[in-house]
């Protein structure tokens, strides 16, 4: 058995590795070494060059300049596939699953098992039903992957990863889209790949994973190794690090004295809510809180009209809104930034310019009369892009050549390119970085201090607790009365989470 320590031998080295794109050098003469049997974490800001590193090492790029060194032999991979015989893998956090096939036709994609008429579909369907049962994940090996939610997408992009003759895995923040309890599951995979002697590089910005998981770490700056340090450094230490200056307060103070209403849900039910009633005011931030699939995420898709709600009101400043169309209800001030930026969110092959425009419509920046005013536009996308700091400044350059903070903050630019009254935020930190989260926490806070009436929907305990002026539990489709207060504590919000008698009316949790 390996357990990391420094008497493991190398399973992978990388010498001074540097790879440039046109104009960009995205990694600068980078050095870093795996253990086997240890997990090495990848910390560093969006942007740091963390996903070029992860594709040189898993054969989607090649480097520029430097040498990989595997089992101590030098390597070079002209393909994933070609990657993955020599034992490396890797878990993305853009999946790599194709909608159309499925669960079992993805976990196997390219590595397919034959026989001597063809595949082996049978194998293969019983090989990743065994596979999902040891990860204990709850996937139909049949199920297309279209029909699976984001969670479970992610399950089957960790099932697809793992392979009997690994070396090196990597996992790029596998637990964004994870319960708790799966997230223990997987923690439990990665110790039992520790003591097969398997490498892992494990990336995550989230520090109690760094606390449970890690043997080093590894913190990256603009492209280059800034130090290699013990999971032991305090926290604090290792953001500074990172962000290269100290990230004094991460969560802002929350503004006090909230107006008057602006949003009234009175028992709505419909697609994952059963009979949910809140209330916010203007200038407020009420947090939204649950396991995946609890059905929170459905109630901010409802206030905006993407969902129509089978029963119930949906009162916007004193208007019932339950059958107003979407576009209508945008006009009115009411924004929705999905969890899914990519696909929901932003139109990725072009710039804020682009993507902020879609929300202005014929308002302030995009012209009159029909006619869209290309200077106007300009002007209006670098006042909002200035305000949330987007880096580069460069509100032509394509949505997919940022990193996932700065994707983020041009939907936050969005939101600020038209009337707002009512801001739903779903899920609005996943997959940034510490320096980016506290930005994007200090403009949820001024957009409150504003007026705005805040919808605050997050999977992360801390966001909802130190964010929220009040806080309400989802748990199977309902929703709990709210705390506020010294109640808002993490664990009045995790004993709601959790159902403890059968619902058979009310609130099923505590």
């Amino acid at each position: 058995m390996q357990d990391g320590s420094e008497t493991a031998p190398e399973v992978l080295r990388l010498d001074r590795i540097t790879r440039t794109f046109p104009g960009v050098t995205a990694l600068k003469d980078f050095s870093f070494t795996l253990r086997a049997g240890e997990v090495h974490v990848l910390l560093g800001e969006n942007g740091a060059g963390k996903s070029t590193l992860i594709s040189v090492v898993s054969g989607v790029l090649p480097p520029s300049s430097g040498e990989i060194r595997l089992d101590g032999r030098p390597v070079s991979f002209d393909s994933v596939a070609a990657a993955g015989r020599a034992g490396i893998s890797a878990i993305y956090q853009e999946f790599s699953l194709i909608p159309e096939l499925t669960v079992a036709q993805n976990i196997f994609l390219g590595r397919e098992r034959r026989r001597r008429f063809g595949l082996a579909h049978g194998e293969m369907r019983r090989e990743a039903a065994r596979i999902l049962a040891d990860l204990g994940f709850d996937v139909d090996p049949d199920a297309r992957i279209s029909t699976l939610s984001r969670a479970r997408q992610q399950m089957v992009e960790i099932a697809k990863g793992l392979r009997e003759d690994q070396r090196v895995i990597i996992f790029d923040e596998p637990t964004a889209s994870l319960t708790d309890s799966e997230s223990e599951r997987l923690f439990q995979l990665i110790a039992r790949l520790r003591d097969r002697g398997v490498g892992v590089i494990y990336i995550t910005h989230r520090m109690a994973e760094i606390e449970r998981l890690a043997d080093r770490v590894t913190i990256m700056r603009d492209g280059l190794h800034i130090a290699t340090v013990g999971r032991e450094m305090p926290q604090r230490e290792m953001i500074a690090l990172m962000a290269g200056r100290d990230v004094s307060q991460l969560y802002p103070d929350l503004p006090g004295s909230p107006g008057e209403e602006v949003l009234r849900v009175e028992n709505l039910s419909g697609p994952g809510l059963r009979d949910v009633s809140l209330s916010l005011r203007a200038g407020e931030i009420l947090g939204i809180a649950g396991l995946v699939g609890c059905g929170k995420g459905d109630i901010g898709r409802a206030v905006v009209g993407l969902t129509r709600p089978s029963a119930g009101r949906i009162l916007f400043r004193g208007k019932d809104i339950a059958r107003m169309p979407l576009a209508a209800r945008m006009r009115a001030g009411i924004y929705y930034l999905p969890s899914d930026r990519k696909t929901e969110g932003l139109v990725m092959g072009q710039g804020a310019r682009f993507n902020v425009s879609i929300r202005a419509g014929n308002a302030e920046g995009a012209g009159h009369a029909g006619f869209v005013s290309a200077r106007r536009e300009r002007g209006m996308a670098r006042r909002v892009t200035g305000r949330v700091d987007l880096r580069p400044a460069d509100t032509e350059r394509a949505m997919l050549f940022f990193s996932g903070g700065n994707q983020q903050k041009v939907l936050f630019a969005k939101a600020l390119s038209g009337d707002l009254r009512l801001l739903i935020l779903d899920e609005p930190t996943v997959g940034v970085d510490v320096n980016a989260r506290a930005a994007i926490y200090r403009l949820i806070a001024d957009l409150a201090a504003e007026g705005v009436a805040v919808l605050l929907i997050s999977s992360e305990l801390s966001e909802i607790t130190h964010l929220s002026n009040r806080v309400q539990i989802m748990c199977e489709g309902r929703i709990s009365p709210p705390l506020s207060g010294d109640a808002i504590t993490d664990q009045n919000v995790l004993s709601h989470m959790f159902p403890t008698r059968p619902a058979a009316g009310g609130y099923p949790g505590k």
